[in-house]
């Protein structure tokens, strides 16, 4: 679970770790912070569970004025999916009637691998909260992400070594009219990572999620087959920014990325962790820098020993 770390900020406010025994006197106001609440089983002077540190927090803010959350380790995440404090969040709508995002799985290595996370329907909260504008998973397995209409989500960003595909499926079925940013990290199949570029068909036609303006399609051991069928996809032309990053690109997906329609447009290609050659990360940077495209190329890898595109990996797997 390598390059993930914990969130520094949520909504555009600094995370803060909200701890059971802190003197709410020293606590910031509810709506400074994007409040994490977390639980280590494995510290044995933790005593306490996830909701009762959620109840906690309850009862040492006004939950009111509440409008980011950061779900943390809720206990023995491989062992106990999210809905348990994601039904706790959803129990709370009435009291959080100030919460525009939230963050499902805030986990790092030393927590548990992102595979190792067992997620759950997280739609749920979109039910619950109406007014919700950024919504955050880390983790794939378990996922479930029915299709869902919701009037006030602007981002959605799933974090996972291996994107399930029925839970793609479901995202791109569902009705999120206002979305403007769409992060998928779809991973590798040995990690539960079973969708292919077809499954992106609906997204990359351009007629799903009027208003998106970023797109982040990372982290995949198919980058190349990705870049390729973005090269042509319609939806690219109103994309102010796009994500191929953390992936297993080489030369040939950047090939078809420049061979295809032009990407002049964007302020940002994000291409980091990659398996070009710098003769290509040269001609990457020259066809779109001059037009004033931030390129990011840094972390260019080689392949595991001799295997050549056989031994590129993502950067995120187990």
């Amino acid at each position: 679970m390598s390059q993930v770390s914990y969130l520094p900020e949520l909504l555009g406010l600094p995370a803060v770790d909200f701890q059971h025994e802190t003197d709410a006197a020293v606590l910031p106001a509810a709506d400074e912070a994007a409040w994490r609440i977390s639980v280590n089983p494995f510290d044995p002077d933790e005593t306490h569970t996830w909701e009762q540190e959620f109840t906690a927090f309850l009862d040492a803010v006004d939950p009111a004025g509440v409008k980011a959350l950061i779900i943390g380790q809720w206990g023995e995440t491989y062992e106990e999916d999210s809905s348990y404090p994601v039904g706790l969040v959803v129990a709370a709508a009435d009291r959080l009637t100030s919460l525009e995002a939230v963050f499902v799985g805030d986990l790092e290595m030393e927590d548990a691998e992102i595979s190792w996370i067992e997620q759950s329907d997280v739609t749920a909260l979109l039910t619950a909260f109406p007014a919700l504008t950024e919504l955050g998973v880390r983790g794939g397995t378990g996922l479930l992400f029915p299709p869902a209409k919701h009037g006030c989500l602007r981002a959605l960003t799933i974090e996972t070594g291996g994107l399930p595909a029925d839970a793609l499926r479901g995202v791109l079925d569902s009705e999120l009219p206002a979305l403007e940013r769409l992060d998928l990290w779809l991973g590798v199949s040995a990690y539960g990572g079973d969708a292919d570029v077809a499954d992106l068909a609906p997204l990359l036609t351009g007629t799903r999620f009027p208003l998106m303006h970023h797109l982040g399609l990372r982290n995949s051991e198919l980058q190349n087959e990705i870049a390729a069928a973005v090269a042509s996809a319609p939806v690219v032309a109103r994309l102010r920014t796009l994500d191929l990053s953390c992936g297993t690109l080489g030369d040939e997906g950047a090939a078809a990325l420049l061979e295809g329609q032009p990407l002049t447009h964007l302020t940002t290609l994000d291409l980091h962790h990659h398996f070009l050659t710098e003769p290509m990360e040269r001609r990457v940077a020259e066809a779109l820098e001059p037009h004033g495209v931030r390129v990011d190329l840094t972390g260019r890898n080689e392949p595991w020993g001799d295997r050549g595109v056989e031994g590129r990996y993502t950067a995120v797997a187990e």
